[in-house]
């Protein structure tokens, strides 16, 4: 029996709908708004369709061995635990350790992301420079907005999943409230013309893209992170698990087209905030703008909260495999939660905000590189205990599961090798490969001052 296999008392209350809003809230981030225009420009409105379309296949893929693997192993950690029946103890900790990377990297970037967003509607919140960090300002007001925030989002998860559930519904709410203002203004009041070129010269700016892709997706696996927490059937986990990857996908393109056929070419490559732009231009009105951002916003609070259960759950993973200090695996004796994992990642998006924007396209790209890793090791899991355990029960079982497991495995492989030198979407030397080498040494260190402890 895994180490990591003992009952735990985390609160099981969610329903169908706060599965649901978890997950999606978790991968509708900020940069449907700030983003849209850039990958238009990139890859022209359908070379955009095409990228998502064979980022979001290949998350599907891997989404379809979650879907099995949560459905057999309904356990907090979700990556951890199926890698560790799979694989052991070390390679499980390899596959963890990089989307706790992942997670707590993204939930960085929101709290940076966020005051950008809030200026676009207050500009009076600059306060006046504090330092300049390799280029970027950090703006007093700007550093207020992000620690506020991050504490108010601590303390949401701090209280219960719950009260976290509760916080996800109400911003998923708004989000897609002002992305159908955008939408049916494009279809009413845009044009096709506007969304040319269709493929952008030259189209490797597809690949460019879809580097990008699997960060806009990352979140669907917050779903078996919290499956202990979940109060549904284990099959229908993994059938929502799927579903809401995608429902990611179509927003994605849905939003992007928007922005094409509401800006022409020159429109969007002025444009400060597209989306935002795109929704003033088609109902003529900056109002429709104003609402735009609040949407924005309500997707860094909704996937900054997910990203907080998710990471605070891998980390109450590690330390229940003694793996990290044991104090992450401990629950809150009231609220239930994770809460040493939960103050962590609170803390350390309170410090992001003084490190500037030039962190943001480091924090994200880096960020795509842990969760491809993760996915990597997953889909391997699966293949491995579809050979080794074919009896095991699987509540969602996936059909052809040669066909996904091989598929997920390779398309992960593939856009693990986008990140390489030699690759016109490669990580940038020395500062993303310098992020990712710092978090390695601290894995080496932590795994080999952990592992020379006994297990218990």
């Amino acid at each position: 029996m895994s180490e990591h296999s003992s009952p735990s008392s985390f609160a099981r209350v969610l329903r169908r709908r706060e599965v649901l809003t978890l997950s999606f809230g978790a991968m509708i981030g900020w940069s449907w708004v700030l983003m849209t225009a850039h990958w238009v420009q990139s890859a022209g409105s359908f070379g955009t369709l095409i990228a998502f379309a064979l980022g979001g296949l290949a998350i599907t893929l891997v989404g379809l061995t979650y879907s099995e693997l949560v459905s057999a192993m309904p356990r907090a950690g979700g990556e951890h635990v199926y890698t560790e029946r799979a694989l052991g103890r070390n390679w499980s900790f390899v596959c963890t350790w990089a989307i706790l990377f992942a997670y707590t990297n993204v939930s960085l970037f929101e709290s940076v992301a966020l005051p950008t967003a809030i200026e676009y509607l207050i500009p009076q919140i600059r306060m006046g420079t504090l330092w300049n960090v390799l280029g970027a300002d950090v703006d007093l007001g700007f550093v207020l907005v992000g620690v506020v925030f991050a504490a108010v989002v601590t303390l949401v998860n701090l209280l219960g999943i719950r009260a976290a559930a509760i916080f996800q519904t109400i911003a998923t709410g708004l989000i897609l409230l002002s992305g159908l203002v955008l939408i049916t203004g494009a279809v009413s009041f845009g044009s096709l013309d506007n969304a040319t070129p269709w493929i952008a010269i030259p189209a490797t700016g597809i690949l460019t893209v879809l580097i990008m892709v699997p960060a806009m997706l990352v979140g669907f696996d917050v779903i078996p992170q919290s499956a202990e927490e979940i109060d549904l059937p284990n099959a229908m986990i993994g059938k929502l698990l799927v579903f809401s990857v995608i429902i990611a996908v179509f927003w994605y393109v849905a939003v992007s087209f928007a922005v094409a056929m509401a800006l022409d070419s020159p429109a969007r490559a002025a444009a400060s905030m597209a989306t935002a732009d795109a929704a003033t231009a088609v109902w003529g009105h900056p109002s429709a703008g104003a609402l735009l951002v609040l949407g924005g916003i309500a997707g860094i609070v909704t996937s900054w909260n997910a990203f907080i259960v998710g990471g605070s759950r891998v980390l109450y993973a590690l330390g229940h495999a003694g793996q990290v200090p044991a104090v992450f695996g401990r629950l809150h004796p009231r609220w239930k939660t994770p809460w040493a994992g939960i103050l962590v990642i609170g803390g350390l998006s309170m410090l992001a905000p003084l490190c500037g924007r030039t962190i943001l396209v480091w924090l994200i790209n880096t960020s795509s590189f842990g969760v491809m890793l993760a996915f990597l090791f997953v889909s391997i899991s699966f293949m491995v205990l579809r050979r080794r355990e074919p009896e095991m029960p699987r509540p969602f079982r996936v059909a052809a599961g040669n066909v996904v497991g091989w598929g997920a495995i390779i398309l992960s492989i593939a856009l693990l090798c986008a990140f390489l030198p030699g690759s016109p979407s490669a990580l940038v030397w020395p500062y993303e490969w310098g992020v990712l080498l710092a978090w390695s040494l601290v894995g080496v260190v932590t795994w080999t001052w952990y592992n020379r402890m006994p297990k218990g």
